[in-house]
């Protein structure tokens, strides 16, 4: 045993930030796991599968369900999904390096570094001082909002108790970009409810926006409310300006598609209150996976549900609690094509020069993403169900792709695809769902390993493209 427990301490100290924050991820999804299979937190509808399905979706914030939360959870099971959605949202990969100083013991400048670029940059610092000021953040947002909703958004709701609670549970989940809901029908009774809608959009963007844009604004916000954004980084004026293009694009992309499409959702709602709803899925599709109107193929058009997918492809920022490429990466590929097209051999944003490493992981990330989607597309239901029939020929490919695209940018929107999928299609969703969350880089290079650069140069060659 002593032996066993030597080897394994050996093996803990020679693991790499990406492998250890793997592993961290895995241990706390198997804890989170057996706890909430447990009498005190579920009923017995919930076994180790569907509590490991519930787990893994709670920690990559992504809010894919295969269990009705208020029926099969008890009120500490709420509790304890609160929970592991915060430890997800607010940076499993943060909390793990957090982690990390305690395991691995002595952390020189340039394992603070390493640790820094590949952990959204934490800073020579350490961790725990920005991370104290994230929690900080964090909980300041969602107790503002929490005294929102239950002052104003959910006051149909009679038990003072359960009122408090529904504010909370959903403040912890907007924030986070979770996308968890109390009901059955997520937030669909509160869609003309304008305090609702406002709170938890605002909840949402403010979370995918990252802790570190949100932290800037705040610290210039006399320049903000001047519109005077020389003092802000470019990283920041990216990131709120691709925010707000996508929310205003999304909206009215979804206002158009809806408004020609045959019985459309909104067809029949007056014109602000089809603009609240298209605005609030706008905001929700990116990241958080919430919904105020029923979601399937019946009540929004195939253009509707294809500007969804881009959507959630995109995601959310860099340091935020959503998934996704995130917005950065997309506003990289269009500075590159922008610079390609007007005959530049720099890629230059807002009179800034990138420099080309950036341009390569930005490509790498969204190769190595579309891919994986792909390749989750193709392994959606192929598993053999109980009776012998394969689930695959139950769903179009549009709803396999759009099922697969929320867990892998930790959305959580449904069609009504997953609770009918065998267990082999689940498992390929929470492995996307791990994957997305983690990083698809952060994974490969946990799974390959760092290698040094070589010493020598290669000869340049051109290519016809």
């Amino acid at each position: 045993m002593s032996s066993l427990l030597g080897g394994l301490n050996q093996w803990r100290h020679r693991l790499s930030v990406p492998q250890f924050t793997a592993v961290t991820g895995v241990l706390v999804i198997g804890f989170g796991t057996i706890l909430l299979a447990s009498p005190a937190c579920s009923t017995d509808d919930v076994g180790l599968w569907e509590a490991l399905f519930t787990v893994t979706s709670a920690i990559t914030v992504t809010g894919l369900s295969i269990i009705d939360v208020s029926r099969d959870l008890t009120w500490f099971g709420q509790g304890i999904l609160a929970g592991l959605i915060i430890t997800g949202g607010l940076g499993l990969m943060a909390i793990t390096t957090f982690l990390q100083g305690f395991v691995q013991g002595k952390s020189g400048l340039r394992h603070r570094l390493d640790k820094g670029r590949s952990l959204d940059e934490f800073g020579v610092g350490g961790i725990g001082p920005t991370f104290n000021r994230i929690l900080l953040t964090a909980f300041c947002f969602m107790g503002m909002g929490t005294v929102l909703l239950y002052a104003f958004g959910f006051s149909d709701i009679r038990n003072p108790a359960e009122r408090l609670w529904a504010a909370l549970f959903h403040c912890i989940s907007a924030y986070n970009n979770a996308g968890f809901g109390l009901w059955g029908d997520n937030l669909v009774h509160y869609r003309d409810n304008p305090w609702v809608n406002g709170v938890i959009g605002t909840l949402i963007v403010m979370g995918g926006l990252g802790w570190r844009v949100s932290n800037e604004l705040w610290s210039n916000r006399k320049s903000l409310l001047k519109l005077q954004f020389k003092r802000f980084s470019l990283h920041s004026r990216l990131v709120v300006r691709s925010t707000s293009i996508l929310i205003c694009l999304g909206a009215i992309g979804l206002l158009i598609t809806e408004h020609f499409a045959s019985d459309g959702v909104i067809q029949t709602l007056p014109f602000w209150s089809a603009l609240q709803v298209t605005l609030f899925q706008s905001i929700t599709t990116r990241t958080a996976g919430f919904n105020t109107v029923p979601l399937s193929l019946e009540t929004f058009s195939d253009a509707a549900l294809l500007l969804m997918i881009v959507l959630m492809f995109i995601g959310a920022s860099p340091g935020g609690t959503g998934g996704g490429i995130k917005t950065t990466t997309m506003a990289v590929l269009i500075g590159a094509t922008r610079s390609t097209l007007e005959g530049k051999e720099e890629v230059i944003i807002r009179k800034r020069r990138l420099d080309d490493s950036l341009l390569l992981k930005a490509v790498g990330i969204t190769l190595a993403s579309l891919v994986f989607v792909v390749l989750m597309t193709l392994l959606l239901g192929l598993g053999p169900t109980p009776g012998g029939e394969s689930s695959v020929k139950a769903f179009s490919f549009l709803e396999k792709l759009f099922t697969c695209m929320s867990a892998f940018g930790t959305v959580g929107l449904d069609l009504g695809v997953t609770a009918q999928l065998n267990r082999w299609g689940q498992l390929v969703l929470m492995v996307g769902m791990f994957v997305g969350r983690m990083g698809i880089l952060l994974l490969l290079s946990a799974i390959l390993g760092s290698r040094p650069q070589p010493r020598m140069g290669y000869p340049r060659e051109d290519l016809y493209l």
